[in-house]
């Protein structure tokens, strides 16, 4: 048994990728490459720095030794003078160059956007994949009709297509907006103790010019393409509140999607992947619960509540900058990146093995004729000439009294042959039944659905697919 807590996301929902990111190790290698990249470009431009010393500094970029660190942080409390202190202890002769001109924010505000930027990327490529996903059901299924609803009360027919699309206009929207997070991504760079690059200026004698280069430099070495022009000791915290705005979006539509799945597997429509072994319930052994469908909106809730740890981290940063957000950082950045990675992997899972059930389908939507087609038929007497509000009146009338005979007893009324003898609608039976086959009450349905994946979609497949990634199986 394990004897101390451990995040349910490391242990049992996120992927290897997510959580390796997000390990000390990756973390603290990012620091040593970073430190790496401020020493070459110091060399670069002038600085007394040998290629001894950046040899000796590459050399130990993956041998951090934690217990040396733990060890002066104990004496320090403080981490990154603790990280300073024990790679010096490995590279005795480039101990004296680490770190030079720069502050903690160098490293551990650099080495956060170095993460989260690539954790944007793994969720990106998941994104794709499940844009393709839906993609695929919603053109297989653009004919198939169903019934739909307004507050989940029977309302007209839809397609399961239509549903799709909709889901999937959703992810688009998300798609879109960290597309746009990634292309507007900078980096901190070399910015110095309160962001003015003194020290740097410093150590370059007033060569302004050269500390302009050496923040290109490093931000270059460190796979970005721009840093911020104006920064204070951190990046501005704005940007994780963007950040975290992009993945409360992804958790919203998942929560939709998975949400209207839940409904639609109490009405027998659709299944999601339930294994022959999987048990439903201790107590009631015919039980097939959405469980996968009710964890992704168990999470989506737990990212959309980061959201406003990060408007606060915005919010609350003291002038130049102060300290109370940084255990709230390690804490919801990680956490978030984490859980929607495995709402991604979750909702990809689910759709590659919805199951569908049309015959059910057919079942409930003649349940609720003629009363999906009230708006039709409206719309048809009044190009005979009727009042649509005297009709709109005796429909509802006609309707409402049907409804109250099978509430009471139970059966099916017949409500068509009442409405073709109602002057006041003056249609016939013949003019009602045309109105109530499939292809009559889905409207544009189909056509609408044609023309979304193909302007829309297919587009933003064609530019990105070779983006997508694959996801681990579900385990638990």
């Amino acid at each position: 048994m394990h004897d101390h807590y451990e995040s349910p996301l490391t242990s049992r929902y996120a992927s290897k990728e997510m959580k390796e990111l997000f390990s000390p190790i990756t973390k603290y290698r990012v620091w040593r490459k970073l430190w790496v990249a401020l020493a070459e470009a110091e060399k670069e431009l002038g600085i007394g720095i040998s290629d001894e010393q950046i040899r000796e500094l590459k050399a130990h970029i993956d041998q951090v030794d934690f217990s040396v660190v733990k060890r002066y942080e104990k004496e320090s409390r403080h981490e990154v003078m603790a990280h300073i202190n024990a790679y010096g202890d490995q590279c005795p002769r480039a101990k004296g160059i680490i770190h030079l001109g720069a502050t903690s924010s160098y490293v551990m505000d650099n080495g956060d956007l170095i993460q989260l930027k690539s954790a944007l990327e793994l969720i990106r490529g998941k994104l794709i994949l499940l844009i393709e996903k839906l993609n695929h059901l919603a053109l297989e299924e653009v004919e198939t009709p169903c019934m739909g609803y307004t507050h989940f009360q029977p309302a007209q027919a839809t397609t399961v297509g239509k549903r799709c699309a909709l889901w999937l206009q959703d992810f688009l929207f998300d798609f879109n907006d960290l597309e746009a997070l990634l292309n507007s991504f900078p980096f901190l760079g070399a910015k110095g103790a309160i962001g003015t690059q003194t020290s740097f200026l410093a150590l370059f004698e007033g060569d302004q010019k050269k500390v302009v280069e050496l923040d290109k430099l490093v931000t270059q070495k460190m796979g970005f393409s721009h840093s911020f022009i104006v920064a204070s000791q951190t990046f501005p915290r704005k940007q994780e509140l963007r950040l975290l705005s992009v993945l409360a979006g992804v958790a919203a539509s998942s929560h939709k999607c998975a949400t209207d799945l839940r409904l639609l597997s109490h009405l027998c429509e659709v299944e999601e992947p339930f294994r022959e072994s999987q048990v439903g319930s201790s107590a009631m052994p015919y039980k097939r619960n959405p469980i996968l469908s009710e964890r992704v909106c168990g999470l989506s809730r737990f990212i959309t509540s980061l959201w406003n740890n990060a408007s606060s981290n915005a919010s609350l940063q003291w002038l130049e900058r102060s300290l109370d957000d940084s255990a709230n950082r390690r804490l919801t950045l990680p956490e978030a990146c984490l859980a929607t990675d495995s709402v991604l992997n979750l909702m990809c899972h689910i759709i590659d093995g919805l199951q569908l059930f049309p015959k059910v389908m057919e079942t409930n939507l003649q349940e609720h004729l003629p009363y999906v087609a009230m708006e039709m038929l409206m719309a048809a007497a009044v190009l005979k000439g009727k009042d649509r509000q005297k009709v709109h009146e005796r429909l509802r009338l006609l309707c409402f009294e049907a409804a109250k005979m099978k509430k009471e007893t139970g059966k099916k009324p017949e409500l068509l042959q009442k409405i073709a003898d109602d002057p006041e609608i003056g249609l016939s039976r013949e003019e009602i039944d045309a109105f109530l086959k499939d292809q009559n009450l889905i409207g544009r349905s189909r056509e609408q659905v044609v023309e979304f994946l193909k302007l829309e979609v297919s587009p933003l497949l064609e530019k990105n697919l070779n983006q997508k990634t694959t996801i681990p199986s579900i385990e638990l």
